[in-house]
């Protein structure tokens, strides 16, 4: 006998928020889609569409929008948060008045908070009574996942309780959930790959060749894990799903928002036109600030994402960039 279907809320109806929505409507769960925007609930609701977010999807019926947060989170079997980073908090806030203690609660929002350099795990921590909390994290592209494209993903939480409704809630013959306990590692895994992003955007746009993009991406990987490991993140995370996984994909796609950004800016554009251009939030514009932060916090030498902070916020143009960090001294190379 098959176990009753879930309740899904899902809070943010972006590109990914909307993605996983269908993800668990095709299931089988029942899904509470949370929006602010009144025109756009309505729009999934009367014509099963959200063009704006993620064009040529037609949403499951079993996916109902909603601006009501209450509706969408009470009594929900699982609440999955998409929520920009930096809108983070406040949405944190009203969902606190709203949610039950035993209720758990998966985040899947790549980023890391302006100011304070929070994770998305801890702000939930401080603004809700969620203690049950989860991380889903990997190399998904929303844009084929809709289609029905074969993907994976990891959910990381302490709690196996997490990790199995997460499963349930999420998965296919099309979409592999595993699971790990290493949240601080998956989100930060999740939110520095972007900055590299940006970096490998840049060279695709200036046509730097294969090669000089292994060379980005890698040594982007480098930097991430010793700022990751020096915070306490587990090694084998950056080998995963959640780290490699998802960092290449980020960087070798156009998909990528982060990736489209980058090469706008090496194109000429501003940074305020780049963004604009996206018509979407490209987390890593934000994340490099906190990159730097972190990396001069906890001692870790990190050139790469040191020299996209420059170019998105100091006026450095990335073919100087990259002229800088070819010029810097290569000592011993040892993976990990």
């Amino acid at each position: 006998m098959s176990a009753a279907p879930l309740t899904v809320g899902v809070l943010g109806a972006g590109n990914w928020g909307t993605t996983l929505a269908e993800l668990s409507a095709r299931a089988g769960h029942g899904v509470r889609l949370w929006t602010r925007n009144a025109a756009q609930a309505d729009e999934i609701e009367t014509r099963r569409t959200n063009t704006k977010a993620i064009p040529g999807l037609q949403i499951h019926a079993r996916v109902r929008a909603t601006t009501s947060l209450e509706l969408a989170v009470r009594g929900a079997d699982l609440v999955l948060v998409v929520i920009p980073t930096q809108a983070m908090r406040q949405v944190a806030r009203a969902l606190g008045d709203v949610l039950a203690p035993e209720q758990p609660v998966i985040h899947a929002t790549k980023g890391l908070e302006i100011g304070t350099i929070r994770r998305v795990s801890e702000i939930l921590r401080e603004e809700t009574c969620a203690r049950q909390i989860g991380v889903l994290s990997g190399p998904n592209l929303a844009a084929e996942i809709a289609q029905g494209r074969p993907a994976g993903t990891l959910i990381a939480s302490a709690f196996p309780r997490v990790i199995s409704v997460g499963k349930r809630a999420f998965s296919s013959s099309a979409f592999r959930v595993f699971g790990g306990d290493d949240v601080l590692g998956v989100e930060l895994a999740g939110a520095l790959k972007n900055v590299v992003a940006l970096a490998a955007g840049m060279a695709t746009a200036m046509d730097l060749g294969e090669n000089a993009k292994a060379l980005l991406i890698t040594r982007g990987s480098a930097e991430i894990a010793a700022i990751a490991g020096a915070m306490g993140g587990r090694a084998s995370t950056f080998a995963g799903l959640a780290g490699i996984g998802d960092l290449l994909v980020t960087c070798a796609s156009p998909l990528s928002r982060n990736h489209r950004a980058g090469a706008a800016l090496a194109r000429g554009m501003t940074l305020e036109q780049a963004v604009a251009s996206l018509g979407q939030v490209a987390e890593g514009v934000h994340t490099a600030k906190a990159a730097r932060v972190l990396a001069a916090r906890h001692g870790v030498d990190a050139p790469l994402l040191d020299r996209v902070h420059r170019v998105l916020y100091d006026g450095l143009a990335p073919k100087e960039a990259l002229r800088q960090l070819m010029r810097l001294p290569a000592g011993r190379e040892a993976a990990g």
